[in-house]
Formats: C-alpha cells, structure tokens, sequence
C-alpha cells in the first residue's frame, strides 16, 4: 500500500476544510483540528498520515460569517504550507451529503486565497450512508435527495437533485448549468488514460459534478487526481473539490483501520480500579431521522432522558437577564443528569423535538448555538467520570469538543458502525460523533449498546422487532 508522506517532495497531502466534526466518517488515523494558530497547523502538516481536517464548523454561522472564517483559515494554512515546505497538496471542502452547505460561498473562499485552481468538482457521493450520484442527479437510497426531508431545511433548503441545476440555483446563475461539465460512470470505469485526459482538459476553474455508485470509481478518480497533482512529464495541475466523505478514501488510499469495532469500543475510560466508566449520550440533532433514533433510544430501560426545553430556552435567550437564568435551568438538569448516572442507567440529553419557528436565520443559528453550548458545559462538568460520550449532530458535537472539552485537536481512531467515526480527547475520552443524517431508526441505539455492553463487532444478533418507543417530544 502506498504510503504518502506528510513532508516535502513528491508526497501529496490531503487537507480537508469541514463544515463539521463528522465528515470524517470514511477514515481514520489522522488529526482533526479545531483551531488554526501556526503552531497547530504545522503539527497537523507534519503529521504522518496523507489526511489533515481542519473543523470549521461553518453550517453553524451565516452567510458571510461563513466565509470569513474561511478565508481566515486558508490564510493561516496557506503561511503554514510554505513553513512546513508541503509543496503537493490538495483542498476539499467537505460538505453535507445531503446538500445543506454554504455552497458556493465556502469554495469561492478557499480560491481567493489558496487558487487559482485548474477545475472544482462536486462529489456529493457518500456510499456508506446510500447516498449516490448517476446520470448527474443525486439520490438518497435511489430517491432524488430533493424529495427527502432535508432538503426542507430552513437554513438549506433546495428543489432540486440534478446537480448542474443545483449549482446554478445555489450560486444565484452566477455559475449557468450549461456551463458545466458531467463525469459520468462509464468515465469513471473506461480507461484511466481517458479519465486523466478529462481532468487535465479542465481550466478556468470549470465545474464538473461527478458520478459515483461504487467505491471504485472514486478510486479510480483518486488515482487520476494524484498523477495529475504530482510531479510528472506535463504541468501539475490543481482541483479543488466540494464532496461528501467517501471521495476521502479515492484520494487517500488509506490502509486497513488498525482497531476493529471491539478495539474501539475497548478505549472506553475505565476507573482506577479498573471498572468501566459510564456513558451519556448527547442529541442535539432535529431531523425526523434523528427523532426516529431518539425514540428507540429511550424505549431501551438502560436510557433515561433529560430534555432540554427548546421553547423554554427562546424565551430565556429573549427576556431579561438570559445568562443567570440560563445557568439556573443548567444546574437542574445537570442535577438530572448525575441523578441518572447514580442509578447505574445511561443519561440522554436530548433537546425537545421540532424545529421552533424563529423569526429569522439568524436568530435560529443563535439559538442552535445556545443549546449547543449548554450541553456542552453539561458535559464539561461530567467529563472527568464519563467512559465515553456519544454526540449526534455537527454543531452539537463541534460544540462539545471545541467549547466544553476545550480540545485544539482530536486524534480520529475510526469507524464504529458505517459512517460513525470515535475520536480521543487528550483525556483519551472516546467521544462517537455521530451525524444527523445517518443510519436508520435503531442506529444510534445499536451505538449505544455496543459502546455500553462492549461488545464490538461480537455483539449478540439484535432483535428483529424493537419494544414500543417512548415518546421524548
């Protein structure tokens, strides 16, 4: 297997710009970043592995919020690149695979000030998680993904699944559909010489969206990338890439994970003497996957909820004295929370489902922030007892690992279950970041219970029917 080395000369490195702490859910054995001061992106560069994330956490902010954080950040990277002497490189700006992203705002950003790029393609595929991309149009276990509940997002929202019309609709008809070019699968399986020729026609950074229903092909698209980045007989050329996480693996070609599914469930925190640590689960995530999940979650008798009441928390924010009032409602259910944990049962601490009709985006992202940073300082205060934590939602786990856990860096050890990556504090907390949009109704319960009877990949057969849910609402 080949190895790419993380200095100078001909090695190749991977950065990846993530808009959360979750889209790294296809790999494993590199650093994720949650700053971007000089001293860390160095270490991060000089690191071994092919890949370095650096967590932007960008769905969470608005419009031009998003941009400048970016902006800032390929300017630090691009003074770190040159201190470190990394001379080959490629920058992907890993979004949803559903399509909520601050597109194109993030990867107009990263061409100001790390382009000029010869082309810039869209590879929303994501195939561990049923996300797929044919003929153009890109689907959610076979259905067009515009059909599906999270293209009602009301921060993201869109209406269509062809991609060539979906960036000419996100970039306002700045970028026309017909403008863009297609790599289509038969591309992706013809000949590799061909594949190449396709790239390297690119210029002016043209777009092209490309198709994917099989790991292959994003190997194969990975293989022509590199040759074409890397020094050779013609001109190095430079792609710049809006995608979901599995691309990561064309472009890397990592080796097998060193820890199975047992491994990972292993690293759970033990005490002294030497029983295992319990665990708490966070939910911040709003989706109706994510209540589907919940539900199942707290049907389990080992769970037991403690909600945060979104609607209470609006009117706290909004009234007089927010803070004292806000920290009172915290001590309550940290209360709850070590209550639950006494009683030797799991505390879920979830938010009170639904979305709360706010009176502008802005005001929605403040409050998503809020609830995010309460839960995190819930956490904090439990951090030095808990085995693991297991965190669905971006924002929420970005939250928790930057604000509560006070972490500049995270080391991703792997995947638990497809597309749910475990990472370690430097308190060697297994923290499972867990998407919103992932898995089906009983995943975040199978998490939990391999997490919590470690029982990794030899857990016994799983019931075929689930016990009637509880409702958490």
């Amino acid at each position: 297997m080949e190895q790419v080395r993380s200095a100078a000369g001909s090695a190749l490195k991977i950065i990846v710009i993530d808009d959360d702490p979750t889209g790294s859910q296809t790999v494993h054995g590199c650093p994720l970043l949650l700053r971007w001061d000089a001293a860390s992106l160095e270490a991060g560069l000089r690191h071994p592995s092919p890949l370095l994330f650096l967590l932007a956490n960008t769905r969470a902010l608005a419009p031009e919020q998003a941009r400048a954080r970016v902006l800032a950040l390929c300017g630090a990277l691009r003074a770190a690149l040159a201190a470190v002497g990394v001379e080959h490189w490629v920058v992907v700006s890993r979004g949803d695979s559903t399509l909520r992203s601050h597109f194109p705002i993030e990867v107009e950003a990263i061409a100001a000030e790390l382009g000029p790029f010869d082309g810039a393609l869209l590879v929303p595929a994501f195939l561990e998680g049923g996300r797929t991309t044919v003929a153009g149009v890109h689907r959610l276990d076979g259905l067009p993904v515009h059909q599906t509940p999270f293209a009602q997002d009301r921060l993201f929202g869109y209406d269509t699944s062809d991609l060539p019309d979906w960036i000419e609709r996100k970039s306002g008809g700045r970028i026309a559909a017909d403008t863009v070019q297609r790599l289509e699968l038969a591309d992706l399986d013809g000949e590799p010489a061909a594949l190449q020729a396709r790239l390297a026609a690119l210029g002016d950074q043209t777009w092209m969206v490309v198709d994917a229903e099989h790991p292959r092909q994003l190997g194969a698209l990975g293989e022509a990338v590199r040759r074409l980045t890397l020094p050779g007989p013609e001109r190095p050329r430079r792609f710049l890439f809006q995608s979901a996480a599995s691309l990561l693996n064309g472009l890397a070609r990592l080796p097998p994970q060193p820890l199975d599914p047992a491994g990972l469930v292993a690293l759970r925190r033990r005490a002294p003497a030497g029983a295992p640590l319990p665990g708490l689960v966070l939910v911040g995530s709003h989706v109706p996957l994510a209540d589907a999940q919940l539900e199942r979650l707290l049907a389990d008798p080992g769970c037991v909820g403690v909600k945060i009441d979104v609607a209470k928390v609006h009117r706290l924010l909004e009234g007089p004295l927010p803070d004292l009032l806000l920290a009172s409602l915290e001590q309550a259910w940290l209360e709850q929370l070590r209550a639950v944990l006494a009683s030797g049962r799991t505390p879920v601490l979830y938010t009170s489902r639904g979305e709360l009709r706010c009176r502008h985006a802005q005001e929605r992202r403040a409050l998503g922030l809020a609830l995010a940073a309460s839960m995190a300082r819930l956490v904090a205060a439990l951090e030095p007892g808990l085995g693991y934590v297991i965190s669905k939602g971006g924002i929420t786990t970005h939250t928790l690992l930057e604000e509560g856990l006070a972490q500049a860096a995270v080391e991703l050890q792997g995947q638990l279950l497809p597309g749910l990556s475990l990472v370690l504090t430097a308190a060697a907390l297994p923290v499972l970041t867990f998407p919103g949009n992932l898995g089906d109704a009983t995943t975040l319960w199978q998490a939990w219970r391999r997490m919590e009877e470690g029982t990794g990949d030899q857990s016994p057969p799983l019931p075929l029917s689930a016990p009637p849910p509880r409702s958490p609402r």
